[in-house]
């Protein structure tokens, strides 16, 4: 047992500024090292430790349903691969402008044929009498 913690008048040995400063930062370094670290290596540690997360095995109705090939969704962060940009000749322009053409007069003729069904049915709908105040 330390006689200096009962008697108080034998102090310990105290350590200078110098020695104190490069434990305190030793310390520090170390702290911020561990504190700022999130990777694998300081998380596999923790749990072979028993501190971090237990690893459960998935279900077997998990492991059942799913493929063991590759899956048919692209990763999250991978890019697209890229694809080749073809440039429509004039021919294939013209005709794509035909086309749309075409298919904005069939639309408004579809329109104006609703239009004109409505309001053949609105004229034949009386609205309902007021009732009395």
């Amino acid at each position: 047992m330390d006689r200096a913690i009962l008697n108080p008048a034998v102090r310990p040995h105290r350590a200078g500024p110098l020695s104190r400063l490069t434990c305190t930062v030793g310390l520090g370094l170390l702290v911020g090292a561990l504190g700022a670290c999130s990777g694998d290596v300081v998380r596999s540690l923790a749990s072979d430790a028993g501190y971090g997360p237990r690893v459960v095995a998935a279900p077997d109705f998990v492991t059942d349903t799913r493929n063991k090939a590759q899956p048919d969704f692209m990763p999250v962060g991978v890019d697209a691969p890229k694809r080749p940009v073809r440039a429509k000749s004039v021919l294939g322009q013209k005709a794509l402008e035909a086309e749309l053409e075409g298919a904005r007069g069939r639309n408004e003729a579809r329109g104006r044929a609703a239009a004109s069904a409505g309001r053949g049915a609105a004229a034949t709908i009386k609205p309902a009498p007021a009732a009395p105040q």
